[in-house]
């Protein structure tokens, strides 16, 4: 037997052997990851779709159910004690604070949310939200200096608290942007923020608080929203009674309330004239200039002319000191 009889035969093996394993196992390579790309591609729509009902279910409560109120800052979350400085023995069991040159934080006047306690959530709301549009100027409600500018991922996104001359910080939450930085000092009416929806928020709104001394009074007992205007020139801060909202409307300063008592007065009988009280004649025939009040503006909010309130008052231009209390009837 020779060399060349021996040695191809086991060559031929050799190869037979090596290369047939080999095919084998790039096939079954190729099929097993054509079946793990399929797997992957269906494990991925599933995520996909359990996203996009996450997402409907979250739209749907949000359209449905009451949101949770933002944390207090002033006593829970990061660096409280920087945005509470006061000590509660400092705290007066009363104090009258002066409203005077007061101006609405927003051009609108809608509350959207109240204050008070969400017993979904075992948790109070400390001031009240306005509804705006996103990127409205948001003005200091009184004089007085920049205290904070911060932001708050999990409750008013970005913030600011502004401490006034009459003793009481405002807060402005979810903006979208600041105007002012701390310690600066800013006039009421000035422009601190642009509205937004940042932190906690379900769309564009205004968070408001009005605070003395860290106590949350309820903004509705100083503010009346719907006409812009502060119920009375001062507000007694009271421990017992701050969380509680004021909704009278005194007649003398109000001109949709002054409206409606006249067409009342008009309709109703002399008897039921001769019940009303004498300070209630007394307001509705007297009136307080307010900032920015002209004759022109007194005359038509109090259904007379130009022309009767100088003859009343002994006026001749149409300029007229704010706080003077005039005659109009």
């Amino acid at each position: 037997m020779n060399l060349r009889s021996i040695l191809f035969p086991a060559i031929a093996a050799i190869m037979a052997i090596t290369a047939i394993p080999t095919g084998a196992q790039n096939l079954q390579s190729a099929r097993n990851a054509s079946q793990m790309h399929k797997n992957l591609l269906a494990r991925q729509q599933r995520i996909k779709d359990q996203i996009k009902l996450e997402e409907a279910q979250k739209y749907a409560s949000d359209l449905y159910e009451e949101v949770e109120p933002e944390p207090d800052i002033y006593t829970e979350g990061w660096e409280s004690g920087l945005v509470n400085p006061f000590k509660e023995s400092d705290v007066p069991q009363t104090k009258v604070i002066n409203l005077k040159g007061y101006v609405m934080p927003i051009r609108g006047n809608y509350v959207t949310s109240h204050y008070g306690y969400r017993p979904a959530f075992g948790r109070n709301h400390k001031g009240v939200d306005l509804r705006c549009p996103m990127g409205d100027t948001v003005r200091a409600a009184f004089s007085g200096r920049v205290r904070l500018t911060k932001f708050e991922r999990n409750g008013f996104g970005f913030y600011v608290i502004v401490r006034h001359e009459n003793g009481l910080e405002t807060v402005y939450g979810h903006l979208s942007r600041f105007l002012v930085s701390p310690n600066q000092t800013v006039k009421a009416g000035q422009p601190i923020a642009l509205s937004g929806s940042t932190g906690r928020s379900t769309g564009p709104h205004l968070h408001f608080e009005t605070r003395f001394m860290g106590y949350a009074i309820n903004p509705e007992a100083i503010f009346d929203f719907e006409n812009r205007v502060t119920h009375t020139d001062t507000y007694t801060f009271n421990k017992s009674s701050y969380t509680q909202s004021r909704r009278y409307a005194p007649s003398r300063r109000y001109a949709s309330v002054r409206s409606a008592n006249a067409t009342s007065s008009r309709s109703s009988s002399k008897a039921t004239r001769g019940k009303r009280s004498r300070s209630d004649r007394a307001s509705r025939s007297s009136y307080t200039v307010r900032k920015g009040d002209s004759l022109s503006k007194i005359a038509a909010r109090n259904g007379t002319t130009v022309s009767k309130l100088r003859k009343l008052n002994g006026i001749k231009g149409d300029k007229v000191q704010s706080g003077k209390v005039l005659r109009v009837k």
